[in-house]
């Protein structure tokens, strides 16, 4: 399984507020950007798997949600997670 227990604690104790507090807008937007990389790679092998393309669409929308969210909220932290996540925006 590529997403385990203790890699999800390690994600939003990086990038949350600490690894039981899983709520937190950042560590969910980290949670998805590595579940989208994940998707990702696999659509890169398996162009035609409809099934997890459709999935990766939904979790982008859900990222995206998110990040707009913690723009109108605090952009300080909207500029850092970006920075800190790579992403493009």
């Amino acid at each position: 399984m590529y997403l385990s227990a203790e890699k999800k604690k390690e994600i939003f104790k990086t990038y949350g507020k600490s690894e039981v507090d899983t709520g937190s807008t950042e560590g969910q937007v980290a949670l998805f950007t590595f579940r989208i990389q994940h998707l990702t790679e696999h659509l890169k092998v398996n162009k035609k798997d409809f099934g997890t393309q459709r999935a990766l669409l939904k979790l982008v929308g859900k990222r995206r949600k998110l990040l707009d969210y913690l723009k109108d909220r605090d952009i300080d932290k909207y500029r850092e997670l970006i920075k800190a996540l790579n992403l493009r925006k």
